[in-house]
């Protein structure tokens, strides 16, 4: 975000400006926030359900958007390819029952699970508890929209003391990843 800030700070003259990195910041979160998984999380999601009980393909996409609070929902054409290819390995079984199939492990995919280890995808992340991916760019909306309020409303003095604060707040997130 390098050069996104008017060079004349935020004060006075500048509010579109700032309305304008606001709304770059927001944009850069949304997106990176979006429903989409890393490769192989919808595979390891679904054997995870299935091994708590049998579902179906509706059932596996509406558990997966709940436990991960909303953060995930993944499309049918990412869901049922995912159950074909179970099938084909051997993993799952499809049964026909009112119309609709329901998919279970069978031994081979117990086996999988239990030595995958790695649990559901939404579990690792901390997703469904509010501490996941998702709640960070909601924060970082939050700030910016805080600094935005301080930019259009606050005397030169206090929008000087927010930008102590973020550059501070800034600086902190950094040592964060800089942590072992």
């Amino acid at each position: 975000m390098r050069n996104s800030y008017p060079a004349g700070g935020f004060g006075g003259n500048n509010i579109d400006g700032m309305w304008q990195a606001v709304e770059e910041l927001r944009s850069r979160f949304e997106k990176r926030a979006g429903t989409r998984a890393g490769r192989g999380e919808v595979r390891s999601a679904v054997l995870a359900l299935l091994a708590e009980r049998p579902m179906h393909g509706y059932q596996i996409i509406h558990e997966i958007e709940e436990r991960s609070g909303g953060s995930w929902k993944p499309s049918a054409g990412s869901v049922y390819p995912t159950l074909q290819l179970l099938a084909d390995e051997g993993f799952i079984s499809a049964e026909e029952s009112n119309g609709r199939k329901i998919y279970s492990l069978t031994e081979a995919g117990r086996e999988e699970v239990a030595g995958a280890g790695a649990g559901a995808p939404w579990a690792a992340s901390g997703q469904g508890n509010g501490a996941g991916f998702a709640a960070l760019p909601k924060a970082g909306v939050e700030l910016a929209q805080a600094a935005a309020q301080v930019g259009r409303t606050g005397s030169p003095e206090q929008v000087q003391e927010a930008v102590k604060v973020l550059n501070d707040a800034r600086r902190r997130l950094y040592s964060i990843l800089a942590q072992d």
